[in-house]
């Protein structure tokens, strides 16, 4: 494909924009889910409920001698002081800590916390300056969410929105049911990942494992390693020069830019023959299985 300049992306209308960045314009249930926001609109994306946070506001927990409701609870009070900058203070590997953060807040975690982590989010940006457990960011709407070490199974599982990122590796099923967003990984990723993924895009600088994108609907991901093995009705695509320079931009934001660039990961997609799987002939079927 040939090099699309700023200027001339800005020309075009939406529909040829999506085309040109490789997103699907299909109609899911009637509604398209494509839509671009303007940054300039009038409206606030935020919820009427919401309290209204100063970053320059900060104020410390520790956390060492109280249980993930107390911690979740105090979250939510100080945030109704106004208080946007808050930092965790010896979480030691707490679970469920800061779900559903529905509102704007600068949330530092001092160590490791468990499973289902920061999960059910729509707004925060977190920074985990340890690992995190099972399915960190499940059903993240928006905002970031930076794990600057490991991340186990099921990263980012079912995210809609923002960007979830590992700068280490993480396990099994990374990204199953993804349904938008962007997920980021440092590292490697285990096997399904990308499993029954929808929308939304996946990076991962390292190597991936066995069935990689396996029934996956739509979306892309992208490998900058091995690939162990594709999984059911993934197939790897060209790597245009909008993915290039989409990848630069988004690896050089969270310091994962590797230093040979970005020329040598590997674009995979749905290949789109499970869409009307139900319509094929019994031979078929066995084809694409």
């Amino acid at each position: 494909m040939a090099s699309v300049t700023d200027a001339e992306l800005k020309a075009m209308t939406q529909e040829e924009r999506v085309t040109a960045l490789g997103m699907r314009t299909e109609q899911l249930t009637g509604k398209s889910l494509y839509v671009e926001f303007d940054p300039d609109a009038e409206e606030r994306f935020t919820y009427p409920w919401a309290p209204q946070v100063d970053f320059n506001k900060r104020t410390e927990i520790d956390t060492d001698e109280m249980t993930t409701t107390e911690v979740n609870s105090k979250i939510r009070a100080l945030m109704e002081e106004g208080y946007g900058t808050i930092v965790l203070k010896n979480p030691r590997g707490k679970h469920s800590v800061g779900v559903g953060i529905l509102s704007r807040l600068n949330l530092i975690i001092e160590g490791s916390v468990g499973y289902f982590g920061v999960g059910l989010i729509d707004g925060p940006n977190v920074r985990v300056n340890g690992r995190v457990g099972w399915s960190c960011g499940e059903n993240m709407m928006s905002g970031t969410v930076v794990v600057e070490k490991n991340a186990g199974s099921t990263f980012g599982a079912a995210i809609r929105g923002g960007d979830l990122v590992c700068k280490g590796s993480v396990g099994s099923r990374t990204g199953i049911d993804q349904k938008g967003g962007t997920i980021l990984v440092g590292g490697d990723t285990g096997a399904l990942t990308g499993f029954m993924m929808q929308r939304g895009r996946m990076v991962f600088c390292g190597n991936a494992g066995k069935n990689l994108g396996d029934s996956m609907y739509d979306g892309t991901i992208f490998v900058g390693g091995e690939i162990q093995s594709l999984g059911v009705d993934a197939v790897e695509a060209e790597l245009t020069d909008l993915d290039k320079a989409w990848l630069t931009r988004k690896l050089t934001q969270y310091g994962l830019m590797p230093e040979q660039g970005v020329d040598h990961f590997t674009k995979i997609v749905a290949g789109r023959q499970l869409w009307n799987y139900d319509n094929l002939e019994p031979h078929e079927k066995k084809i694409v299985l």
